[in-house]
Order: C-alpha cells, then sequence, then structure tokens
C-alpha cells in the first residue's frame, strides 16, 4: 500500500505545482527516500502520469493525468463543451477565437477557430504563445502564485514583437494584479501589429484557472470603446460558461 500512497503524494505536489519539481524537491517536499522517489516516478513516467523535462529535468503531470480529468468531466460537457464554447463565440462574433493552456511552462494554443473576417495572427493551433505579449498567456499567468509567475517569466524569451510588447519580467508582474482585479486582459498591438485581442481564464471545480479563452481580430473593428465594451463581456461570459462545464461555481 505505501507505494501507492507516495504515488499519489507526488501527483498531488506536482498538481500544485506548474513550473514542475526536481528530483530534490520532491524528495525534500515529500520526506521519500531518493532511491524510492526514483522508482515510483519511473513508474508514473512509464504510464504517463508524469512527464519531465528533458532540459532542467523537472517533472510535470503527465497526459495521462489530463485524460483523467476530461473523462471525469464528460458528463458535464469536458474539453468537448468547452470547444463548443469557442466555436459558438467566434461564430457569434466572426472573430478568431481560442482556447490556450498552460503545459509545463508553455503556453500552448489547443484549440482555435477562425473568424469570418480576414486577419493576419500569429496564433496557430500548438502554437506556444510568448508570456509576455500574449493576453492568452498572461491571464493565466496572473492566476498562479506570483514567485511561479516570476520564475516562468523569468526563464522564457521575452521577446519584443511589437513596440508595445511588455519585455521585461517587472513589466509584465506589474500587469497582473490588475487582470486578477477585473477578471481579463487585453492585449492592443503586443503580439501582431493592428490585432486587438481579449482574455479571460476559465476555472476547474477547486478554482485553478486551467485555461484561458481569447476572441481576437482587426484593431479597426475594435476602435469604438461601446464595441470593445460588449467584446469584452462576450469573452467574459463564455468564460463563465466553460469554467460552469468544468463544476466552478463563482464565490465557493
Amino acid at each position: 500500500m505505501q507505494p501507492v500512497v507516495r504515488a499519489l503524494q507526488v501527483l498531488q505536489a506536482l498538481s500544485g505545482r506548474p513550473d514542475g519539481m526536481t528530483l530534490q524537491e520532491l524528495h525534500l517536499a515529500l520526506d521519500i527516500p531518493l532511491g524510492s522517489m526514483h522508482r515510483i516516478l519511473a513508474v508514473l513516467r512509464e504510464q504517463r502520469f508524469v512527464s519531465r523535462s528533458p532540459i532542467d529535468l523537472r517533472y510535470f503531470l503527465g497526459p495521462a493525468v489530463r485524460d483523467l480529468t476530461e473523462k471525469n468531466v464528460s458528463g458535464a460537457g469536458g474539453m468537448q463543451s468547452l470547444t463548443t464554447v469557442v466555436r459558438e463565440l467566434s461564430q457569434a462574433t466572426g472573430e478568431t477565437v481560442f482556447l490556450t493552456e498552460l503545459h509545463g511552462s508553455e503556453a500552448v494554443c489547443v484549440s482555435l477557430v477562425e473568424g469570418t473576417y480576414p486577419l493576419r495572427l500569429f496564433v496557430r493551433l500548438g502554437q506556444v504563445m510568448p508570456l509576455n505579449a500574449a493576453a492568452a498567456a498572461r491571464v493565466l499567468l496572473a492566476y498562479l502564485p506570483p514567485t511561479v509567475a516570476a520564475e516562468l517569466l523569468g526563464g522564457s524569451a521575452l521577446g519584443e514583437f511589437t513596440p508595445s510588447s511588455p519585455h521585461t519580467v517587472d513589466a509584465v508582474l506589474e500587469r497582473l494584479p490588475v487582470i486578477r482585479d477585473r477578471g481579463y486582459d487585453i492585449a492592443a498591438d503586443e503580439l501582431d501589429e493592428g490585432v486587438w485581442a481579449v482574455a479571460a481564464p476559465v476555472f476547474t471545480s477547486t478554482g485553478r484557472a486551467t485555461a484561458s479563452v481569447t476572441l481576437a481580430g482587426s484593431s479597426g473593428r475594435f476602435a469604438a470603446d461601446a464595441v470593445r465594451s460588449a467584446t469584452i463581456r462576450s469573452v467574459t461570459e463564455a468564460a463563465a460558461r466553460m469554467s460552469a462545464h468544468l463544476g466552478w461555481t463563482p464565490g465557493e
């Protein structure tokens, strides 16, 4: 029974660390001997419950955990329901809408529906979003512990995609409390010239921001305050619907 309990402890520890943990960190946090920890991690990796970065050798929750999570919420719609909301929002607005998740240290576009309006956009399905210049990524950072967000930013290349791109760790960190306070983020000409985007967080039943939903369109179509306000409302409402599918109840 002890190996099973220890394996569950490892998964629980990693679930609270989107930046991953080293073998030594897991050993110290859980007080499990290094030899035993190494064997547990080997089994969990083999079964895809844990993955390891080939660059810094940090351990993360693996794809099998995500598979279980999606199956667990399938009665409420699961990932299929989230992509349905993405499609509905795109159809209602005519704009490009996409879903982003934080995988280890990377914000990855996992679902995308292109709008009917023409748009030259940086984002593609499977695209790793820059943590500093994409509203989709900054929304995810905003709901992480500040030290974790700073560590992720410090380990990422903060490119200047446009003159408006925030390109220092401090510049991004200053925005995160504002994002949390208002519940969304806006990127105006920060990742792509001539593109305006708004992103909002999607929460699980535990209140964790598991994804962000983003609507992006030509800046010219969002020049009017009324249009921007209506679009922000549409995106935050879509995010709330997605969160409800995952069992999140505001205020709990």
